[in-house]
């Protein structure tokens, strides 16, 4: 019964930045992370962020992306600037739980286009 929805996609010239939400029903104990596939048609990971507020990040976007979480508003985003080409995308909110009830959701993902 979880609906993870995104949203905040689109087309920017390289350079520029966008900022993606995600919107989560299960909240608490939750992992959450932004994937996208390129054009090789290979989901991977872009940032992950615990509950606990641990980030982790793709080396690709190391120094450009920020995963952020707001739990009040049952929230997640990813900040992204300095975007490239090799950036564009479909891009992914996952909605994961490692402990007793596990659960994993994926979003519908929203399009990302970096190009001039």
């Amino acid at each position: 019964q979880e609906q993870l929805v995104e949203s905040g996609g689109g087309l920017v010239q390289p350079g520029g930045s966008l900022r993606l939400s995600c919107a989560a029903k299960m909240f608490g104990a939750n992992t959450l992370g932004w994937y996208r596939q390129g054009p090789e048609m290979r989901r991977e990971l872009v940032a992950t962020i615990t509950s606990g507020g641990i980030t982790n990040y793709a080396d690709s976007v190391k120094g450009r992306f920020t995963i952020s979480r707001d739990n009040a508003k049952n929230a997640a985003y990813l900040q992204m600037n300095s975007l490239k080409p090799e950036d564009t995308g479909v891009y992914y909110c996952r909605n994961r739980r490692f402990v007793t009830p596990t659960f994993d959701y994926w979003g519908q993902g929203t399009q990302v286009t970096v190009s001039s």
